[in-house]
């Protein structure tokens, strides 16, 4: 077979792989109405910076007394959220960015690390009932979500962007070139809503997930792709004549961090110390390179922590 046919092929198994997926990747259940949360006589959860978490420990017993299954770490993750978290379709075997967090972190602990594909609409609950410990899986820090979950520091900050052919990438000067073009994102998002507020001039389509948007962009039936630059990478990933362009400036922040229960604050502080030392030793920068950098094409570097809660 030549190369470029097995290129092809690749390219095919990937798209299949992530068919009906999106920023969720995964099935999504419909939402439920939330319970009234039960009263606490902690205190409450402080917002000031959505971004502020624990301070680190290397305090690895407190931390491991923590799990909810002895000697395992069971994260929920992405199965098919390319480059970020996925089931590789040659070995069978979830891979990405997020998953390098979840595997340094389980072997600092000293631990079986037990990886477990959940939708986006499950990760609260699954970290509310124990079912699991942890969660990587590009999910965006705020203030509301920490009514609910502990978040570790940010490890990624994310950012709306824009994905257009390659040979319109050299041209791409921000959201005024996009002018009567057709931008797709899922309907319903932010993504959509923000493509619409900075560039009135193009005519937003909506798909119902960001694997809808690349069809449509394959078949030129739109100009562009917008969402998170790490769904983007994926897209870009899956197709050869899709880029995202590095000069680009970024249309919103999408700060990431690992999610857990919100008593855990002892594992909290334990992953903080991990997060710090693959920042420090090159970790996160291989990690980086590996699964964003060859379809991002910036360099950039692990975001500083902040501490304070």
């Amino acid at each position: 077979m030549s190369r470029s046919r097995t290129l092809a092929a690749t390219l095919a198994a990937a798209a299949v792989l992530l068919a009906a997926c999106g920023y969720d990747a995964t099935p999504v259940p419909k939402a439920q109405p939330a319970e009234p949360k039960a009263a606490s006589s902690s205190e409450p959860v402080q917002c000031d910076n959505p971004t502020q978490s624990y301070a680190p420990s290397n305090d690895r017993a407190k931390a491991v007394a923590e799990l909810k299954n002895k000697g395992r770490l069971v994260v929920g993750v992405s199965g098919d959220t390319f480059q970020m978290g996925f089931s590789d379709p040659v070995d069978g075997e979830l891979k990405g960015f997020d998953i390098e967090f979840a595997k340094a972190i389980a072997k600092a602990l000293g631990v079986t690390l037990d990886l477990r594909v959940i939708s986006a609409a499950d990760r609260t609950e699954l970290l509310k009932n124990g079912t699991i410990d942890m969660v990587a899986r590009n999910m965006t820090v705020n203030c509301e979500r920490w009514e609910q979950v502990a978040f570790s520091s940010v490890y990624y900050n994310a950012t709306q962007k824009v994905l257009v052919r390659r040979d319109q990438a050299a041209s791409y000067q921000g959201p005024e070139s996009l002018s009567g073009k057709k931008v797709c994102a899922p309907t319903a998002t932010t993504s959509l809503a923000r493509i619409t507020e900075v560039a009135p001039g193009a005519e937003p389509v909506g798909a119902s997930n960001h694997t809808g948007c690349l069809i449509l962009f394959q078949k030129g039936d739109v100009d562009a792709i917008t969402g998170d630059d790490t769904v983007l990478a994926g897209l870009a990933a899956q197709d050869p004549y899709a880029v995202v362009p590095p000069q680009q400036t970024k249309l919103s922040d999408e700060p990431y961090g690992l999610a857990f229960n919100e008593d855990a604050v002892d594992l909290v502080r334990f992953a903080n110390s991990v997060l710090q030392q693959m920042r420090t030793d090159g970790e996160w920068q291989d990690a980086y390179a590996t699964w964003l950098k060859p379809y991002l094409k910036v360099d950039t570097a692990p975001p500083a922590p902040a501490y304070g809660r």
